[in-house]
Formats: C-alpha cells, sequence, structure tokens
C-alpha cells in the first residue's frame, strides 16, 4: 500500500509538469489515464468473456462446416454470412434490444416470468462479440482443422478411438498450432471493439473518455489517452502471442534457411 502511494504521488508530480496549453494539453493526456484504467477490467472482461465464447462457437461452425451437417449446415451459412455482412456495431445493436424482445414473446407465449431488467448489459455485448467472432474464426478454424495430416487420423481411428477422442486428442491440438498467430490477431481486434460497448450503456475505457472529456470538454486529449492505453494493451498481447508461438515452436516461412528449404523439398 505505502509502494502504490508513492507511486500514485510520483505520477502526480510528473503530470503537473507537463505543459498545458489551451489547444493541446499532454496534462490532460495522462491526468486522464489513471481514470480510464480504472476501466480496464471491464473492457478485459469482455474481451476474453467474448473471446472465449466466441471460440466455442466458431469451432462449433467449423465443424458442422467439414462434416456438411444436413440440418445445421443451412443455419451455420446463414449465420456467417449475415454476421460477416453488417457491422458489429449493427449486431451489438439487434443483440441489445433482441434478446429483451425475445424474452417477452417467451413470457407471454410460454407464461414465464423472465425479468428482463436483471438482465447485465454485458450479457448482450458479450453475446454479439462472441457471435461475430465466431463467424470470422470458424474460418480459421476450419483451414486449420483440414491442414492436419490425414495419416494421423486415420491412425488415430485405426487404434479405435472414437471421433470425438480424434478431435480431442489429434485434430484440435494440431490445428491449435495452425491457428495461434491469427487467433492472437483476432484477440488484439476484439479488445479495440469493445470500445462499442459504450452504445449498450457499458462504461468500459472508451467509455469513460468520454465521460472524462465530457467534463471539460478536452475530448481530443482524452481520446488521444485511451488510444495509448489500446496501443499498450495490443503491444502486450502481442508479445504474449510471440511467446506462447515460440512455446509451440510455431515457425513461419522467413525462419526456414535455404538448406532447410532444400532438404524438405528431398524429402
Amino acid at each position: 500500500m505505502f509502494h502504490f502511494i508513492l507511486a500514485a504521488n510520483w505520477y502526480d508530480q510528473f503530470v503537473s509538469m507537463l505543459p498545458n496549453g489551451s489547444l493541446f494539453s499532454w496534462r490532460a493526456v495522462f491526468d486522464a489515464i489513471p481514470s480510464i484504467l480504472g476501466k480496464m477490467p471491464m473492457t478485459l472482461f469482455l474481451t476474453f468473456a467474448g473471446s472465449c465464447f466466441g471460440l466455442l462457437l466458431a469451432l462449433l461452425f467449423a465443424v458442422v462446416k467439414i462434416n456438411r451437417v444436413r440440418i445445421l449446415y443451412p443455419i451455420q451459412a446463414f449465420f456467417v454470412s449475415f454476421l460477416r455482412g453488417t457491422p458489429i456495431l449493427v449486431q451489438l445493436m439487434l443483440t441489445y434490444y433482441g434478446i429483451p424482445l425475445l424474452l417477452k414473446a417467451l413470457n407471454q407465449k410460454m407464461g414465464t416470468d423472465f425479468n428482463i431488467n436483471d438482465i447485465p448489459a454485458s450479457v448482450f455485448a458479450i453475446t454479439a462479440f462472441a457471435f461475430n467472432e465466431a463467424a470470422y474464426t470458424s474460418e480459421t478454424l476450419r483451414a486449420a482443422i483440414q491442414s492436419v495430416n490425414p495419416g494421423e487420423i486415420e491412425a488415430a481411428k485405426s487404434l479405435g478411438m472414437t471421433t470425438a477422442q480424434v478431435y480431442r486428442r489429434v485434430i484440435i491440438p494440431n490445428a491449435a498450432v495452425v491457428a495461434t498467430p491469427t487467433l492472437i490477431n483476432t484477440l488484439i481486434g476484439l479488445t479495440k471493439g469493445t470500445s462499442l460497448a459504450f452504445s449498450a450503456g457499458i462504461v468500459e475505457m472508451f467509455a469513460q473518455a468520454q465521460i472524462l472529456g465530457g467534463a471539460d470538454y478536452r475530448y481530443f486529449e482524452r481520446f488521444v489517452s485511451v488510444a495509448l492505453i489500446y496501443w499498450g494493451v495490443s503491444v502486450i498481447f502481442e508479445q504474449i502471442g510471440r511467446l506462447i508461438e515460440k512455446r509451440m515452436e510455431i515457425n513461419s516461412p522467413s525462419n526456414i534457411t535455404k538448406d532447410q528449404a532444400v532438404e524438405g523439398g528431398v524429402r
């Protein structure tokens, strides 16, 4: 606690020494950062919740498309086409207003008593983000799954594994190696996309920057503040992604030497 107070005092002194111009104020930029950072937990919650549910939906979409499931495939194709063809903000608004209407219809027809007011706004945002992520990530997972060596799949089946076991033990681990770089980029994109959650009444980092800007009309400085924070978060995610790729020993084509390429061609 003592170290935190010292750090806060040091930061306040640092901000007080920054120029405070009439047209643009660096002091206003850095003065807003602690308040905006206070809303980072909500931004990260929306990001990881939407990413996790979206990844599960994407895997389901990919499996349905690969296996051409008779009933589910047309539904999957419709959802993916619609979600990829409409802005995420529109999807967020459809979710925000559509889920309450659906619950009202269920209450009228089924005699249930769902209390719509008890549903947090974050549920609507996470639902919209999850489906949007699933629409794009499903193609990434489909390509990664289909890149798995068919010989490994046949070998697993010859050992008596069920289809579920083959996916869990062979296909998904191998596909994860291929899909990881793209999934990290998708995660970064979703982090920035959560700034739209303010449209659903959620106070995350971007909404907090708007609130601060409305207090003193330093909107530009507050938006610079939140831009720096989003940039920093993206850089951190990029570094984490590189560590994961290194751990999985993912080699990009640029890392393959000429001798290795020749050797691979001989093989």
